[in-house]
């Protein structure tokens, strides 16, 4: 008889969608296991009128997920790692990192709009996409939105903007990346910490080995540095901080992206050193940038 483990997932389209990638790989290592998917909309899907840094952030995305691990109604769950908070309940401590889809961000632009959205209305939650994006289109303004991909589609068509940002990991995984209008490069938009992976967590000291198949060393690196300079700089949703690493062989370089409230401006800083140094550079890089308006002001 088959093993069977309990996936917990948020239920959005994109959630199962990129959940349902990786149960598919594990089988094709482990057929002897079988998995039940267990869907729940968590509070951060619920609350669609604000944006998160005014209904407390990113942890309302994982409450739910969290609380059904520590119940034990499932084994493990899989999240964007992007949408994870930097603190780490000790007791379900992430177990694993998927191989990285394509980091960037891109920018999907109205039918009829495709002239005129650069002084137009762009839609976004994110204050991490609305810095950077006013030094890109510095005439446009700027306007939250809320929901999943399917449902800022349909309010690009019917509330008035001309324009919104959205992951291309995410546009992928659901097969929605022709609505991509342009690809921003990581230099021209840095990416939140962790965009485009996975991040696998589960209840301490359970054998959680079937994992070893879908987890990437190179990724894990990569989140290591990223998410140690956001928790330097004691970042989170509402922050507009970024981070982007990129691992070759055993080299990590760490870009990171800190804004200074008092100045109303950001500053953008690079460090390089080895994978074994990649919590290390995230704190270094945070303080660096820190010192820098230090220095300013």
């Amino acid at each position: 008889m088959r093993k069977v483990i309990r996936v917990g997932s948020r239920e959005s389209k994109l959630a199962v969608a990129q959940t349902m990638l990786v149960l598919k790989e594990i089988e094709k290592k482990h057929p002897e296991i079988a998995f039940e998917l267990v869907t729940m909309k968590t509070t951060g899907d619920k609350i669609l009128d604000r944006n998160l840094d005014q209904i407390g952030g990113k942890g309302l995305f994982v409450k739910e997920l969290d609380q059904a691990l520590l119940d034990g109604r499932v084994d493990i769950t899989i999240h964007s790692l992007k949408d994870l908070p930097m603190e780490i309940p000790e007791e379900i401590p992430l177990l694993g990192f998927s191989k990285r889809e394509d980091p960037r961000d891109a920018i999907l632009v109205r039918k009829g709009a495709e002239e005129s959205f650069q002084t137009g209305c762009i839609g976004t939650s994110s204050r991490r996409r609305m810095e950077q994006l006013k030094r890109l289109y510095p005439k446009a303004s700027y306007r939250g939105i809320r929901g999943n991909v399917q449902t800022r589609m349909q309010k690009l068509e019917k509330e008035g903007y001309d324009a919104t940002i959205l992951a291309v990991a995410g546009l992928k995984r659901i097969s929605m990346e022709k609505h991509i209008t342009k690809i921003f490069s990581t230099d021209e938009m840095i990416p939140a910490a962790g965009q485009g992976i996975l991040a696998f967590q589960g209840r301490k000291d359970e054998d959680y080995s079937y994992l070893t198949c879908v987890c990437s060393a190179e990724s894990e690196y990569a989140a290591t540095a990223e998410r140690s300079f956001v928790s330097a700089l004691n970042g989170g949703c509402s922050s507009p901080i970024a981070a982007f690493a990129k691992v070759n062989e055993d080299k990590v370089t760490l870009k990171g992206l800190y804004y200074h409230e008092p100045a109303k401006d950001f500053s953008v800083g690079t460090i390089t050193g080895t994978v074994s140094e990649a919590k290390v550079l995230g704190e270094k890089l945070a303080r660096n940038l820190q010192e820098r308006w230090k220095n300013e002001s």
